[in-house]
């Protein structure tokens, strides 16, 4: 707890907002104390959590947090009017499903906080499918608490302990029936990373890219949203945010992982809704549809990248991904 303390501190000082010391005071305090709290009487997830805001928000809370990493002077979006266009889908009963990369514990304040401007209804309302690592990690826990989430275990440690093999697989099942009753409802936007983890960097050039797509992954979450009722719309997403929390540099086994913390520029975009051919061969055209969404991803992340890492901003906007930053 120290150690997140002190690189949150010199995080938000590298940052030069006049009241840093304020701020690391109010949001350390009150992140101290909802460890506390859940040490004492340590909260449950259900299968489909739902982001608690009363007596305490949650939600507020991890925005707060996260706010002071972001150097909004050098962060985008792109393709901003695509999010538009979702919250006048969702408005229609319609569902939104979003395939993304991933790549810290902080993603789901990021994505809230570079499109809470223009369209606050997503920001608010997106839910999370969440691996068990941060609804257990007494760190993760009260961000997590703060979010829309379906719960699952993740492929990566579903082999952790094998005695628990059963019931990891048997909760699985059980919240991809939650999911299917809110798809049923309509008017969902519903965020996956169907790497089942993490982006990490390459070991020889530690540059970061899209942590490859799982195909099975993607054809599940596909065939729940085509049997759900209301129509739905499946969008590749990509996220450039890695500096202001990175992973560490290998899947970890264990709860306690050491927490990096920076001030830094990140980056969020959008491309339009990929629809599945079911031609040929069943296997070719899921694989098919897995890499044409995957290559969208790391299209689009590219152009991030050149915004944020090579100091292009605004100007490494293309035809594909046309580049703003809608809190200005």
């Amino acid at each position: 707890m120290e150690e997140v303390y002190n690189n949150y501190k010199n995080a938000v000082v590298k940052s030069g907002n006049p009241k840093a010391d304020e701020i690391v005071l109010s949001n350390m305090s009150a992140f101290l104390d909802r460890i506390f709290l859940d040490v004492t009487d340590p909260f449950v997830f259900e299968p489909h959590h739902k982001a608690k805001r009363e007596p305490f928000d949650y939600y507020t809370f991890g925005q707060n947090y996260i706010r002071p990493l972001i150097d909004f002077k050098n962060s985008y979006v792109g393709n901003m009017p695509l999010f538009v266009e979702m919250e006048e889908k969702l408005k229609k009963g319609q569902n939104i499903i979003l395939m993304s990369n991933h790549q810290t514990e902080a993603d789901p304040a990021v994505i809230a906080l570079l499109i809470e401007k223009k369209t606050p209804h997503l920001a608010e309302n997106m839910t999370y499918v969440a691996g068990d690592r941060v609804i257990t990690d007494p760190l993760c826990k009260p961000f997590s608490i703060g979010r829309n989430l379906i719960c699952v275990y993740s492929k990566k440690h579903m082999l952790d302990d094998p005695s628990k093999l059963e019931m990891k697989k048997s909760a699985n099942t059980r919240s991809l029936k939650e999911m299917a009753v809110l798809l049923r409802r309509g008017s969902q936007i519903i965020w996956i990373a169907p790497s089942g983890g993490r982006d990490r960097a390459d070991p020889k050039t530690g540059e970061f890219a899209p942590a490859p797509f799982d195909p099975a992954s993607v054809d599940n979450m596909r065939r729940l949203v085509e049997n759900s009722g209301p129509p739905a719309h499946i969008y590749p997403m990509s996220l450039l945010c890695y500096d202001i929390m990175p992973p560490p540099a290998t899947v970890e086994k264990k709860i306690g992982e050491k927490r990096i913390i920076s001030f830094h520029g990140t980056a969020l975009s959008v491309a339009p809704p990929i629809s599945f051919s079911a031609s040929g061969n069943p296997e070719q055209a899921k694989d098919a549809y897995t890499k044409a969404l995957y290559d969208s991803v790391t299209e689009q992340y590219n152009v991030l990248k050149a915004a944020v890492h090579g100091k292009k901003g605004l100007q490494a906007s293309t035809p594909k991904v046309s580049l703003s930053q809608p809190w200005n």
